[in-house]
């Protein structure tokens, strides 16, 4: 049997399980069954279905992972891996673009975890507020030059590209210098790029990509201005 029908029949076998997974449901008071003893025996079976996914999916890899879209919590959303990767005391570095000027209390939070933590704010701050877009682009390029010694480098296993897909919007540096960098890492690092507007060739690239959807906000919808501990 040649490799590629092993990987054709081990697809199929995933897809079944996963299928499996969604007909038992995830129980509660979904379940159809009214008596405990029908409701355990779905719920073993949901059991042995989902051991036997992980069992299956055992790979592991440096991933690519991408926040993006109009919806708060894209930043957020990536530092809560570096709060986990820190946690497992591996290095973590954060390289802003376009942010800058301020030091946001995540940085004053994870300032405790000392010389694992490398945390760099490059840009200085709005396209309407620098009105300088020569500085704006030197500054992405200075960004961009910091995040590919941190890429490159074994001693990190996360590293953070916060608000690069503004920067791409903007022109201030190219998609495909973007693709070549993050590819050159070691195999084993994850990289993490935020911002809205993450261009389709990063989104075909990435191993996840989550869209944060806007439903409220207070600034907009009453006027709320940006507070300490929910923006900054």
């Amino acid at each position: 049997m040649t490799m590629k029908t092993n990987q054709k029949q081990e697809e199929t076998e995933l897809k079944g399980l996963d299928i499996n997974a969604i007909e038992l449901g995830i129980g509660g008071n979904l379940a159809s069954e009214k008596e405990e003893e029908a409701y355990r025996l779905r719920m073993k079976k949901r059991m042995e279905v989902q051991q036997k996914r992980l069992e299956k999916r055992n790979k592991e890899k440096g991933l690519i992972l991408v926040f993006t879209g109009h919806g708060k919590g894209k930043t957020t959303a990536a530092l809560g891996i570096a709060l986990r990767t820190l946690g497992h005391d591996q290095s973590v570095a954060v390289i802003q673009f376009i942010k800058g000027g301020w030091e946001p209390g995540e940085v004053k939070a994870l300032k405790s975890f000392g010389k694992l933590l490398s945390w760099h704010s490059l840009g200085e701050g709005f396209t309407w507020e620098t009105q300088n877009r020569h500085r704006d682009e030197e500054l992405v390029s200075l960004a961009w030059q910091k995040s590919l010694v941190y890429l490159r480098s074994k001693e990190y296993k996360l590293v953070i590209l916060d608000e690069i897909n503004i920067a791409l919007k903007l022109g201030y540096i190219s998609i495909e210098n973007v693709l070549k960098g993050i590819k050159e890492r070691p195999p084993f690092t994850h990289v993490v790029l935020t911002g809205r507007n993450a261009p389709e060739e990063l989104i075909e690239n990435a191993d996840l990509v989550t869209e944060m959807t806007l439903i409220h906000h207070p600034f907009k919808e009453q006027g709320v201005k940006a507070q300490a501990g929910i923006e900054f």
